[in-house]
């Protein structure tokens, strides 16, 4: 079936195949963008005499803009349209990137880190608002696993890269390299996402903001998934912005490539992702979120164990559980939004990138106060928060209109 014998794209057209590519080329870019300082905290730590807390900043602060971003870029993108809005930002962002490798202070870093994450404002929600109205509603979730599988993609590559990278050559020269890297899939990005066939531009009116936004708050179900977003990021970032400072210090010494390479844990988010789309039209949308946030309280609790071989396969259940969990959150939006999808979707993930900035900070304080095992309870009652939202979330009925065998 072509796409003009059908108002949506269906799975199995040309243009499902060029969006979905295009889509998981720009969540590689994305993630690769955002995460590449991660596994390297610890050397900047060194580098620049500051503490672990203060090293986390350099991706803190890039996470904070993205979220002020969100609330500017999904309006614009509802008014100016969708592809233009997230091929400037992957170009800006990109380039943005390169430029850090080349700065020498601290203060200039973490400049040129939330510049980086307020471009990359442009492509997060707007992504998965184009992804809404372009896709036949029957293959909404599938298209959104594969999006968000780049993201995880995106998410380990930034990280392999950095940390073998770093232990190679230098921190310099490798984020010098990931910003290239991202300038050629935001090329590629642009070249092959089809032009948007639903898109219909709304007022940017202050006026006509308020009332939109007022209609999500209004909404039953829209403000706890905004919440299961800051839960979901916070834990995850948490998790993985302090394993590396924990493997790296007695009995393990794991070194700064090692620390890199664990990133292929997030090949696990890549294959969930989708799964968990496509188990979602089967099962529902809440028992499947419900097992994928289970599982990552199952991994956490397996990262208390001393065992290196346990702590890996707590990180091997705890990802995929994260994905998986994302992607129903995040084609649970579309559903009930009612209007003004991409401030809905910006909305969600304000909260989900503030969840990082906030967790991710103030996990740094457990770390240092209280150890590994005090950390893990901070990620658990998290964990257990939403958990019950979501237990909340399958009891309402839905407030827009979705396939008869969702």
């Amino acid at each position: 079936m072509s796409r003009s014998r059908s108002p949506f794209i269906v799975r199995g057209t040309v243009d499902f195949m060029k969006v979905t590519a295009a889509m998981f080329s720009a969540g590689l870019a994305t993630f690769a963008l955002l995460y590449c300082v991660q596994p390297i905290l610890p050397i900047l730590s060194h580098d620049f005499g500051i503490s672990p807390a203060s090293s986390s900043l350099s991706l803190s602060v890039s996470t904070a803009m993205l979220a002020v971003g969100l609330l500017f870029t999904g309006p614009i993108s509802d008014a100016v349209g969708r592809k233009p809005v997230m091929v400037v930002a992957l170009m800006l962002a990109a380039t943005l990137t390169i430029a850090s490798s080349l700065t020498t202070s601290w203060h200039g870093i973490l400049i040129m880190r939330a510049l980086v994450g307020l471009a990359l404002s442009g492509v997060a929600a707007v992504a998965m608002t184009y992804i809404s109205e372009e896709i036949d509603p029957m293959f909404v979730a599938f298209a959104m696993g594969l999006y968000i599988s780049g993201n995880s993609l995106g998410g380990m590559s930034g990280r392999l890269i950095s940390g073998v990278m770093t232990d190679l050559f230098s921190w310099r020269i490798t984020l010098g390299s990931i910003g290239c890297i991202a300038l050629i899939a935001a090329l590629v990005f642009w070249r092959i996402l089809p032009p948007s066939g639903h898109f219909r531009a709304s007022s940017l009116r202050p006026r006509t903001l308020l009332i939109n936004f007022r209609l999500h708050w209004h909404d039953r179900g829209l403000p706890l998934l905004f919440a299961e977003g800051f839960l979901l990021m916070g834990s995850f970032v948490t998790l993985f912005n302090y394993i590396g400072y924990r493997l790296m210090e007695p009995p393990y010494y794991i070194s700064q490539a090692f620390i890199g390479v664990l990133s292929l844990v997030y090949l696990t988010g890549t294959l969930s992702s989708p799964k968990a789309g496509s188990l979602s039209v089967k099962y529902g949308r809440g028992p499947v979120f419900i097992c994928s946030v289970a599982l990552m309280i199952l991994g956490l609790c397996m990262s208390l164990f001393s065992s290196i071989w346990l702590i890996l396969i707590g990180m091997l259940i705890f990802t995929p559980g994260f994905f998986a969990a994302h992607s129903i959150a995040s084609s649970w939006i579309g559903y009930r939004a009612k209007r003004a999808k991409g401030q809905a979707s910006a909305l969600y993930l304000f909260f989900y990138y503030v969840g990082s900035s906030i967790a991710g900070t103030l996990g740094g304080f457990f770390w240092h106060n209280y150890g590994w095992t005090g950390l893990v309870i901070f990620i658990a009652g998290m964990l257990l928060c939403a958990l019950f939202i979501g237990r909340y979330l399958i009891r309402l009925p839905e407030a827009s209109a979705e396939p008869k065998n969702h």
